[in-house]
């Protein structure tokens, strides 16, 4: 989405001026990041010194993102498009902002808040689950401390698939509007719930986007409660 490209562009500035974002990331050694979109955290995830798993759906954007961490030696991308069921057949919608509000939900209040942003094309996906994606990669979850999901309102289809590679995280960082701004889609309570249930607790929620009849957007990282 449009406001995801604007904090592409704060990051750098804030981590380069001692105020790093996402400080939950220190000391950690590996992010996996699905609805990797471009690759706009690659500066960030550089700075901490992460290995970072990339997952984007859509070809061209895929391509996109391979040039722009080639010269990131710790940084490597997959394609596919995770839910939470295996071999399934989509229509994802493709989105005119460079891809970044894409999904395989149509759109309901998101418009309220970017009314600019229209669907442009559909293309015939098929799904994998992150844990079987794990698999066929060959992905040693232990590398990997931390889950950041950015997918236009299937997020918690992505957690629902990756049952057996949550267990491995410590945090969990994710897009979550608390209105239905995709039809459909996760929200901020039910997402709270399913992470309850999973072990996590909240660790932060920062907003940053409204609507002006109510609702809002939020970054939500989630800790893994200690037993």
């Amino acid at each position: 989405m449009v406001i995801s490209r604007i904090k592409s562009i704060i990051v750098p500035l804030q981590y380069r001026f001692g105020t790093s974002p996402d400080p939950f990331l220190q000391g950690l050694s590996g992010v996996v990041h699905v609805g990797a979109n471009v690759g706009q955290e690659r500066h960030l995830y550089q700075h901490y010194g992460l290995n970072v798993l990339w997952v984007e759906p859509i070809p061209d954007i895929f391509a996109e993102l391979q040039n722009n961490i080639r010269s990131y030696a710790k940084q490597q991308a997959c394609q596919a498009l995770v839910t939470d069921v295996e071999d399934q057949s989509y229509q994802f919608n493709i989105a005119n902002n460079k891809g970044a509000s894409s999904s395989i939900l149509a759109f309901k209040k998101h418009k309220d808040i970017w009314p600019d942003v229209d669907y442009t094309t559909t293309v015939t996906m098929t799904s994998v689950t992150l844990d079987s994606l794990f698999k066929q990669q060959q992905i040693k979850p232990s590398d990997y401390q931390a889950l950041i999901m950015d997918t236009q309102g299937t997020e918690l289809l992505v957690l629902k698939g990756g049952l057996e590679v949550l267990t491995h995280f410590q945090y969990i960082k994710t897009e979550v509007p608390d209105f239905e701004a995709y039809e459909g889609c996760c929200q901020l309570v039910e997402m709270n719930h399913f992470m309850a249930t999973q072990g996590y607790e909240e660790f932060s929620r920062q907003s940053f986007a409204s609507r002006a009849e109510g609702g809002r957007y939020f970054d939500v990282v989630y800790r893994r409660r200690v037993a």
